[in-house]
C-alpha cells in the first residue's frame, strides 16, 4: 500500500503534462485547479496508507 505515496510526487513532477491553460475550472487554468487538487488528494492518500499500516501493527 504504501507505493500510492509515490503518486503525488509523480503527478507533480511530471510537469510536462499540466503545463497548459485549459481545460478551465471555475476560471482557474488547468496548471493551477491540477495542483490545488492534489492537496486533498494527497491527504487522502497518506491516511489511506496510515490505516493499512495501523491494521498490519507497522510502526
Amino acid at each position: 500500500m504504501r507505493y500510492l505515496l509515490a503518486l503525488p510526487f509523480i503527478g507533480l513532477l511530471w510537469l510536462p503534462f499540466y503545463n497548459q491553460e485549459l481545460p478551465a475550472l471555475f476560471g482557474f487554468p488547468f496548471f493551477y485547479w491540477y495542483q490545488f487538487a492534489w492537496v486533498p488528494l494527497t491527504a487522502l492518500i497518506i491516511w489511506l496508507v496510515y490505516q493499512s499500516d495501523k491494521k498490519k501493527g507497522v510502526e
